[in-house]
């Protein structure tokens, strides 16, 4: 085997994704992990230099990855995975200064990947009986998800028996640690209820709200994102399952709900700044600065509107 450079790209990328593991940040380090792993396939080798590290490698790596049949988001991402590690290595004088060196390679966002259902689908998958109480608890998952303003399927796996707070949840998102609060819709509390965790809490242990994860490992612990992940697999797996027995055309994953609620609040003329506001990004924070933050009343009215417009959207066709 080839001899690793001492301050080479992949022991510079193998040293940040420790790095990263050792804080906790698992999935992160997971993306970086894949990154490394495709870029060094495609060299042919275990131990890339940052001399391979060029503007003709990289535009070679990016059309390997469309023939391999990735997406340009997931090429994307790749490739900002591998200018954050180059980058790093620059800083740490392990690396020469390229100018404009990942210019040439594609590093933004395409948003034509659209992943909202049309809005008849939608009303099917949430309102219509699968038959089996395997899916219709894959459905009860789903319309928690869409009906706590497009919450996403980490937030709600993560949510703990002390976010509730006077028919209220407030939580700390996952991906962004941005506080969230969500007031509890009545026609989500049967649903809460059929999936709520009836495990008792355990000291220094997550006492999780739903019977999603088990709470039998302490939040840094590598085997719980691990565990997560794999409720994440057997989630979309079920979703594959409900689309296909209801007839869906169009695909459906975990994302689906999240891009579905903003779609629908959209078409109703919610201004994006809610929009962006009630799912908890961060993308338009120059906008947020100058904006007023919107009140819980507010957001309830939209998330009320949304269900609403999907639960009776095919009634006296």
């Amino acid at each position: 085997m080839q001899k690793m450079s001492k301050n080479g790209f992949s022991r510079c990328a193998r040293m940040y994704i420790g790095r990263l593991r050792k804080e906790g940040r698992y999935s992160t380090a997971h993306v970086y992990k894949n990154a490394l792993f495709s870029f060094s396939k495609f060299c042919g080798t275990l131990n890339v230099s940052f001399r391979q590290v060029t503007k003709e490698s990289l535009r070679c790596y990016g059309q390997y990855l469309y023939e391999c049949g990735l997406k340009p988001n997931t090429v994307s991402t790749y490739m900002r995975m591998l200018r954050s590690i180059y980058n790093q290595g620059v800083e740490a004088g392990s690396a020469p200064y390229v100018h404009r060196l990942f210019h040439d390679v594609y590093t933004g966002v395409d948003i034509r990947q659209k992943k909202a259902l049309p809005v008849a689908e939608l009303h099917k998958l949430l309102y219509e009986d699968p038959k089996t109480e395997r899916l219709r608890r894959t459905q009860a998952i789903a319309a928690l998800m869409f009906q706590f303003c497009g919450m996403s399927f980490a937030d709600l796996a993560h949510l703990e028996k002390s976010a509730v707070e006077r028919n209220v949840l407030q939580y700390n998102r996952v991906k962004t640690k941005t506080p969230m609060s969500v007031e509890i819709l009545d026609s989500a509390k049967e649903m809460m209820n059929q999936l709520r965790s009836e495990k008792a809490a355990q000291p220094d242990y997550p006492d999780y709200l739903f019977n999603i994860l088990r709470g039998d490992k302490t939040r840094k612990d590598e085997r719980a994102y691990r565990e997560y992940q794999s409720a994440l697999r057997c989630f979309n797996n079920c979703l594959k399952d409900l689309a296909r027995v209801l007839h869906l055309n169009s695909p459906v994953t975990s994302y689906t709900f999240r891009h579905s609620w903003a779609t629908t609040a959209k078409y109703q003329g919610v201004p994006i700044e809610m929009i962006s506001e009630s799912l908890g990004h961060k993308s338009i924070k120059t906008t947020q600065t100058y904006l007023k933050g919107f009140e819980l009343k507010e957001r309830t009215e939209v998330n009320r509107r949304n269900l609403y417009y999907v639960k009776n959207c095919c009634v006296g066709k």
